[in-house]
């Protein structure tokens, strides 16, 4: 099990988060799902379905419409991940703050933790340039087969960062991923892009822009120490 090095090991959500992910896939999925017989606009995308695991959305709208064969729903998925990693690639930026916060918070373990395919967090931190602030520490929905909001995810990268769930914090944009964190028992932190239509829920902490997290995570940090030390004494 990794060395615990820090107070604080700090678990990044990816899509909207870290990466300015979320209108490109919008519009990504508003472009394909129509041709496979799916009515899908990319507002439907950002108002019902943020965070959401891509095989969910399509049964979703399968439901309400018509269902496809298992033969068309991969040829879906795999038209929008080609049409998603070629747009990410030529146009993915890091959020507002993100690239300034992470240089901030260098001593502290941190990870990606996804309902993304690791291939597409890759792609993610390679276009951004903020592969180096990771390295391997990349945790995909797809390959531990648990998606958000169950708390499996983050608990599973926890695990393998070798933190107690007391002590990572979970910064994610989406509810699905609040939830996550929230269940897992863990300190969550909620970048609310839609501050004034979107409430942060009970227990999290609710910030609008990745800069105050160079200020909040240190403030976090010294108060676990002082909790810590106080219960050594």
């Amino acid at each position: 099990m990794p060395e615990i090095t820090a107070p604080l090991c700090l678990l990044f959500d990816s899509d909207g988060t870290l990466v300015d992910s979320e209108i490109l896939l919008a519009e990504v999925m508003g472009e394909t799902l129509p041709e496979f017989g799916l009515p899908f606009s990319a507002q439907q995308y950002m108002e019902e379905f943020r965070g959401v695991r891509f095989l969910d959305i399509v049964l979703t709208i399968e439901q309400r419409v018509t269902p496809l064969t298992d033969a068309r729903r991969s040829e879906l998925e795999a038209l929008m991940r080609q049409r998603m990693e070629q747009r990410m690639t030529a146009e993915l930026q890091p959020i507002a703050g993100i690239p300034e916060a992470l240089a901030t918070l260098r001593d502290f373990p941190k990870s990606v933790v996804s309902n993304g395919p690791l291939a597409k967090i890759r792609c993610a931190m390679a276009a951004t340039g903020l592969a180096h602030h990771f390295g391997e520490n990349l945790f995909s929905a797809y390959e531990l087969q648990v998606w958000k909001p169950d708390p499996g995810l983050y608990l599973a990268a926890a695990e393998a960062m070798g933190y107690p769930a007391e002590r990572c914090v979970v910064i994610d944009d989406a509810a699905v991923g609040v939830q996550a964190g929230l269940e897992a028992g863990m300190q969550v932190i909620h970048l609310n892009h839609f501050a004034d239509q979107e409430s942060t829920p009970d227990g999290a902490i609710g910030i609008t822009h990745a800069q105050q997290l160079a200020e909040l995570i240190p403030q976090m940090a010294e108060k676990l120490s002082i909790t810590l030390s106080d219960a050594i004494l």
